[in-house]
Order: structure tokens, then sequence, then C-alpha cells
């Protein structure tokens, strides 16, 4: 799969170095009659050249023999039937709807997004909210009356009244009695879009316009920005604040013993294990990982795990609401660039509410492009058939649908039948819409149903609308089909066969060869008193593990020992390796310094088949393939139109 995978990466690159061609179409060769044309090999051949590392093959003759041989694996692969192969199927579509991102969304609108969202993400906003709840789709009576309330709720907070008794007062927010509308510091992504927008458009020491989200009606007040001070890494030891008073002063006492520990130079990590309350971290030293702003509940904890630096990485005791916290800096993180933020930005941007704005785009933009005209008197005969029970999910489209089997609508040439908007609307009362009466709730479903028809529509003619799209879109089911074929014909009967294998190996295994072997103990050091000692040790005889216990203390390892049998030029190797058994002298190289003993010099020979089994079967494929497309060649008949050719190669080189 991982390879499956870095085929798609490489046709997409590919396709990006694509070069136009303006050359003719003609028939460049034939197999089994069927066509191949001069575009497709000239853009090929065009935007491979440069990632061609054999020369031979940047001759063009040398080219359409190659082009030739992968064209014949894809017809032996639909003659073996490989494309029906449901796991093909599957994997193909997923690669369709992948590449078919780009050409789906409103990229203008897309762009737009996420400067908007990396521009808000440099900066922190502090503010409080008022929430007068109402539903997206409660009725106009509901709607108004909530409005009105907010509306009065604005007027006092600009005649100067308290925000904070204001937010406690009126807002609907659970919270708001306990923290007074309080949300503190946030950035891009944290708050719902309507509410982000908002807050970012609203000067500090403010109160907003009103704001409707899908909770409601809402009054923003920004209290402070400033600029966003990134993410901070941390770790922190916590005694939590006991319930009983009397017990307070002995979490006091033990978090100030812990931080005299610190100060005599005892392990943090340890100590966290030890004795911290926050048992989610204690286990892992303290570590509380990587964070921004706003994304823990304490500001006090946050405010001083970004004061801390490099110079000055430990905290002092202090208290939070949660308890008494010592916070250690880990790392600190500055804000990305744009070109670093972008990929996630936009990640982000099609799961926010945000994408909305560019869905809607896109339905205009195919509205504009497919003009459709509607059936009205179809479709009012559709809508009539929709009861209340929508509401309930119980309703049932209508068993004889002779009447709704005409168009609704066309887009282009394609029918759109009334039945089909039925189906649609059976499949959305799953999740029915809360606006009444029943046909206005089916105008928003239609409206809907409309804009998932023009989509579905431009996306199955892609391949129409964009040449280039097709071009990759054909490369990749053929290069799909070509991994299926190989698997299939090579790579595992490169590994399966055993006695092809081994057959192979004995009529080629001259060129499976050692050089001259040493088996080898050698000794490490990067204190020259040390590397003699153990040179001494070895001329005496002594054990790797002797040498080991005798030079090497609990505080430092003084020398390393490597044993092992390796090939002649091997970096291993001291430089002064000895050409038969015995003590190697002390050599330095860089800042170490070796010896060792050589047990025994092992003489150039044939390697055998295990011990070069992975560069054997590489070769058996590289082998089998060869004669395959030889094979290929047999089975299938190949016409080359030699004239076409002449020409084609000329415009290339020209």
């Amino acid at each position: 799969m991982k390879m499956k995978k870095l085929l798609l990466g490489l046709f997409l690159t590919l396709n990006l170095a694509a070069v136009a061609q303006n050359s003719k179409k003609e028939v460049l060769f034939s197999i089994d009659d069927k066509p191949y044309y001069t575009d497709e090999f000239a853009r090929v051949y065009k935007k491979n050249i440069d990632l061609v590392k054999d020369e031979s093959q940047k001759d063009l003759n040398q080219y359409l023999d190659l082009f030739i041989g992968y064209k014949l694996k894809i017809n032996k692969a639909n003659k073996l039937g490989l494309q029906n192969n449901p796991k093909y199927q599957t994997e193909l579509k997923s690669y369709r709807s992948q590449l078919a991102k780009n050409y789906l969304t409103d990229t203008k609108v897309t762009k737009e997004l996420i400067q908007e969202a990396y521009n808000r993400s440099l900066k922190e906003i502090k503010a409080s909210h008022i929430l007068i709840m109402v539903d997206e789709n409660a009725s106009p009576e509901d709607t108004l009356k909530a409005y009105k309330q907010i509306l009065d709720i604005r007027k006092k907070a600009m005649d100067g009244q308290d925000f904070d008794k204001l937010a406690v007062q009126f807002s609907q927010d659970p919270s708001a009695k306990e923290n007074k509308g309080e949300l503190g510091y946030f950035s891009v992504f944290r708050m719902i879009y309507p509410f982000e927008t908002a807050a970012y458009k609203t000067e500090k020491g403010k109160v907003s316009n009103i704001v409707r989200t899908r909770f409601g009606y809402h009054l923003i007040k920004v209290e402070d920005i400033r600029d966003n001070r990134g993410e901070v890494g941390v770790a922190h030891i916590m005694i939590s604040n006991p319930t009983d008073p009397a017990q307070a002063e002995k979490a006091k006492s033990t978090i100030t013993d812990i931080y005299k520990k610190l100060q005599q130079g005892e392990n943090f990590e340890s100590l966290a294990q030890q004795f911290s309350d926050d048992k989610s971290s204690a286990a892992k030293g303290g570590n509380l990982g990587r964070f921004a702003s706003g994304e823990l509940s304490s500001e006090k904890f946050e405010n001083v795990a970004f004061s801390l630096t490099k110079d000055k990485p430990l905290s002092e005791p202090f208290q939070s609401e949660f308890g008494w916290h010592i916070v250690k800096l880990l790392d600190k993180f500055p804000v990305k660039t744009y070109d670093q933020m972008e990929s996630e930005l936009d990640s982000k941007i099609r799961k926010d509410e945000r994408s909305r704005l560019i869905t809607n785009s896109m339905n205009e933009k195919l509205r504009k492009k497919f003009p459709i005209k509607r059936d009205d008197k179809l479709y009012a005969q559709a809508a009539k058939t929709v009861t209340d029970d929508y509401y309930a999910s119980t309703w049932n489209a209508p068993k004889d649908v002779k009447d709704f089997e005409k168009p609704l609508f066309k887009i282009q040439d394609k029918p759109v039948t009334a039945n089909a908007f039925l189906q649609f609307v059976t499949k959305k009362q799953k999740a029915p819409l809360e606006i009444k009466p029943v046909g206005k709730a089916v105008d928003k479903i239609y409206e809907d149903f409309v804009d998932e028809q023009l989509n579905d529509y431009y996306n199955n003619d892609l391949e129409k609308e964009f040449p280039e799209f097709a071009d990759v879109m054909e490369e990749y089911r053929d290069g799909l089909l070509l991994f299926d074929l190989m698997e299939k014909e090579i790579w595992e009967k490169s590994k399966n066969d055993t006695i092809g294998l081994q057959g192979f190996y004995k009529n080629h295994d001259q060129n499976y060869k050692w050089k001259k072997r040493y088996d080898v103990l050698i000794a490490s050091s990067t204190n020259p008193e040390m590397a003699k000692k153990a040179q001494k040790m070895l001329e005496q005889g002594k054990s790797a593990d002797f040498i080991k216990e005798k030079l090497n203390t609990k505080e430092s390892v003084n020398i390393m020992i490597n044993e092992g049998v390796f090939e002649e030029g091997n970096d291993v190797l001291p430089k002064n390796i000895t050409p038969q058994p015995g003590i190697v002298p002390t050599l330095q190289k860089g800042d170490y310094y070796f010896t060792a003993k050589v047990n025994k010099v092992i003489p150039e020979g044939t390697k055998k088949l295990e011990e070069c089994k992975g560069k054997v079967i590489n070769d058996y494929q590289q082998y089998l393939e060869e004669n395959w497309v030889s094979d290929l060649k047999k089975e299938f008949k190949i016409k080359v139109n030699q004239d076409v050719f002449e020409r084609v190669k000329k415009e290339i080189k020209s």
C-alpha cells in the first residue's frame, strides 16, 4: 500500500511538470489494433526526461521501446481481468476523489480564507460575551423576541453599564454566572467562525455589533489584543489544593520542600513521578506536551509557562485554582510562517464552519455554468406529496412513481427526475429540518438537491472538462494495474519460485562475491590511555566483557566494543588492520582511538545464497521482467508507424 501511495505522489508530481503539446495527434503504434497516439508519447517523454538517469533511456528509439513495453503490460493486465478486481476499483475511486478535490472547490475563496486565518493566528484576543439562545431554525416570532432582547442589552452596554454585570444578569451561557462571560485569550479556530470574525473585527475595549451563530445572538467585549505567543512545552509538579483548610499549609510546605530539592540539583522528572498529584502527567515526568494560549483551563498557569526562558527555565512555586505548581520549560515554539502553516490551515478550514463559504461559492459558480429550468408544475405535484410525517422521519415517498419519472430539470443533456428528488427527501428526513410549514422545508431541500446534482455532474465530467485531469487519471489507472500485474507476475513469483531462484543463482553466482573478511573485535575510546589499556588487555587474551568491566564505571563509559565479521573496505575496520590474525596497534581516527584483535581472516569467495538472497531476488525479478516483456511481444500484435515516429522525433528535438 505504501508503494501505491508513492506511485500516486509520483504521478501528481509528474503531472505538475507536464509540458503542453502542440503536435498533431496521430497513431504512433497499435497493440492488437488498439491505437496509441503521438500526443501521449510526446507528453510522457517530455515530463519524464529530467527524471531519467540512464542516458540510454533518453534516446527516443530506446524510450519508444520502453513505452511499448509499458503498454504491453497494461494490455496483459486487462486481458487477465485485473481491472475488474473490487480492491483495484476501490483504490482507483479513492485516488480520483483525492485528485478531484482541487477541482471541486473554489480555489480563490479557499486562498482568501487561508490568508485570513493566518493573519488572525498572529494575534490573541481576550474577550467576554453575552449569549441569548435561539435555534438557527427557530420561528420568526422566537427569533425576533431573542433579537429584541439582545438589542436591549447592547443598548445598556453602550450606555455605560458594566458588561460583566450584564453578563451575570442576562447571559444564557450556563457558565456566565461564575465567569461573568469571561472567555480568556483565544486565537483562530478556537471559536465558531461568525463569533471569531466578530471578535477580530472589534476594537480593544469596545463591544461588538450583534452577531448570530447557531447557538443564538451574542455580544462580545474585546478586553485585550496581543501578539500570539506561539506554543510552549512544559512539565510540572502539582500538589492539589486540599478541601480541608487545615491541610492547606501542608500542601504549601510540600511544594516548598520539592522546590528546595530542585534547587539542590535533584531530578525534576523523578520528583514529578514521586510527588505530583497530576497522575496523567506524573508518569511522564510531569510532561504536559505543547499548548497554545487558551488551551488549558488556567490562564495563570499559562502565563507562568510562557514567562519561562532558557535562562530561567524553572518557576518558583505558585498557586492556581487547581493546586500548587512548579513548572519547568521544555521548549518554545514560535508562530509558524505562512508557508509552514498553509497546508494545516487548509485542512482546518475544510473541517470548519467557514468551509460553507467555499461550498456556497462553488455552488454559485456551477449554477451559472449549468443554468437549469425547473418544471414548476411537476415540482408542485411532487412537493405536495410530502406531509408533516417528514418531521417525525416517518414520511414515505409515493409507491406509484410513474408520474414522477419525468424530468424535473436537466443539467445539459442529463435529465433529473422528480422521483430522484423524492428519494433525496426520504434520505434527508433522517435528520429533518425544523423549518415550518413543510412546504418551506421541501423548498430548502430542493435547493440542496440541485446543488448536489450539479456537483455530481461536474465531478463526473472532470475528464472532459480538464484534459490534464484525464491524463493523470489515465496514469493512475495504468499505474495501479501495472502494480497489481507486477505483484502477480514478477514479485510474488521471484519470492516463491524457490527452484527458479536457485537456478538463477547457480548461473550467476560469479556476481555474488565476498571480498576478504575479518572476524574482529574492535575497541574504541576518546581517551588514548584507555585505548592503550584495552590494547594491552587484548594482547593478554582478555575478553570483551572483561575489558568493559575493568575500564567502564557507573559514571562513565570509557571503552566501547564492536565484534563481528566485516568485509574489507568497511568503515568500521581500523585503517591499519592486519592481513593476518593478531593485535592491531592503537590508531587515532577523528576524535576516537581504535585498537583491535583480528581473530580470523576469511579469504575472498562466492557468497552462499542465504548470504545474498535479497540481492539475488532483486536481480531475478529484473531477469524475469526482461524475458516477460519479450514473451509479451510475441503474445500481442504490435505495429509501429515508423514515418509518424520520425516526425515525432523531429518535433520533440526541435
